[in-house]
């Protein structure tokens, strides 16, 4: 019975510590985001939105 209770224990600690884990994962990609936003000023960066600026390429 004692073995089954450290087990959760473990196994809550893991999921909490994950958690944690997670979400400052996510402060860092929301500040990096915001950095790269303000440097950029307008321009985009994904490759995909340019090539629907330019046009459709005729083949």
């Amino acid at each position: 019975m004692a073995s089954e209770t450290f087990k959760k224990r473990q196994k809550e600690m893991a999921r909490k510590e994950k958690k944690q884990k997670k979400a400052a994962r996510r402060i860092e990609r929301k500040d990096e985001k915001a950095r790269t936003e303000s440097t950029v000023e307008g321009e985009t960066l994904n490759p995909a939105e340019t090539e629907l600026q330019h046009g459709p390429t005729i083949l």
